[in-house]
């Protein structure tokens, strides 16, 4: 037993939640889930079929970025999870989704950002052309 395992059992279901609603194709995508309090998050592993995953997948980070606990690669997306992390805190969550209207969008050169703050998380989804999607740097969609 593990004192991250609610951690990791609230960030696998979260993660089930985005191939329900069709938020995601294959693996591209994911749900992290903080602790604040223990300086901690929990991400999806990177490549991992949803429909093989389970609770102990996944992947415990600090906010240096550094594994706390799991034994596979965390998602590719960590980064950009990580500086969200680090640059509002107390943040409970971040998803990160390529659903086909918003990659139809990004691909149609046509912007459409989301950013809304939830009592769990703040989210933010950007497409090519907006303001808050960036890829590299340190503004990583801020």
């Amino acid at each position: 037993m593990s004192q991250y395992d609610s951690l990791k059992e609230e960030c696998f279901e979260s993660n089930l939640l985005l191939p329900e609603f069709k938020l995601i194709d294959l693996t591209f995508g994911n749900v992290s889930v903080a602790d604040p309090a223990k300086g901690v998050f929990a991400i999806k592993p990177s490549g991992v079929d949803y429909r093989q995953m389970m609770p102990g997948d996944m992947v415990v980070l600090d906010y240096e970025g550094k594994t706390v606990e799991g034994n596979l690669r965390p998602s590719s997306d960590t980064p950009t999870h990580l500086r969200l992390y680090q640059a509002f805190k107390g943040i409970g969550a971040v998803v990160h989704t390529h659903s086909r209207n918003a990659t139809s969008f990004a691909q149609a050169g046509r912007g459409n950002s989301l950013f809304w703050h939830h009592p769990r998380g703040l989210f933010l989804r950007g497409c090519a052309g907006d303001p808050c999607a960036h890829r590299g740097g340190n503004r990583a969609g801020l």
